[in-house]
């Protein structure tokens, strides 16, 4: 998952790095010809990589473009891609880690480094401050974000 520019351009790079790795194996010739089943493997593991980078692209490209206005719905299919939810909920509403500590009564650096470790360490109930800063909702088992209804101020616990 890509949380911030920096990952983003470095996703790119790595974009840039497949597609010339798949573009020398598709130039081999003499490997396709000599070692087919080896060179398909080869191919198919890099487009593979290349298929999840692009995918990770496109959602953080989604999250980013969204207008925070509107609801958007983020699914996940098991409970521990919370941490992943939570992270996409704050980018899709266009909050910053201080913006998001401050509406949850957390610190920046602290939202900063449970972002990082994907939540690894935050208490239970500092997850479930996140959850109410970002007004996050279940909806026929989904969980749904009220971009349109978000607080702007802090919650109370």
């Amino acid at each position: 998952m890509i949380k911030n520019e920096l990952e983003y351009q470095v996703t790119q790079d790595w974009v840039k790095k497949f597609k010339g790795a798949i573009a020398a194996a598709e130039r081999d010739e003499e490997r396709k010809k000599n070692d087919r089943e080896r060179w398909q493997i080869n191919r198919d593991v890099l487009q593979v990589h290349l298929d999840g980078l692009l995918e990770e692209i496109a959602e953080y490209e989604m999250l980013l473009a969204h207008d925070y206005r509107q609801p958007l719905t983020l699914t996940i299919d098991e409970f521990n891609r919370i941490p992943q939810l939570l992270i996409k909920a704050r980018m899709a509403a266009k909050l910053t880690q201080k913006e998001l500590g401050y509406l949850a009564k957390i610190s920046e650096e602290k939202i900063c480094f449970y972002e990082e470790k994907e939540y690894e360490g935050a208490s239970f109930s500092e997850v479930l401050a996140v959850i109410f800063a970002l007004d996050l909702r279940i909806v026929n088992g989904e969980v749904l974000l009220p971009l349109d209804t978000l607080r702007r101020t802090p919650i109370k616990i």
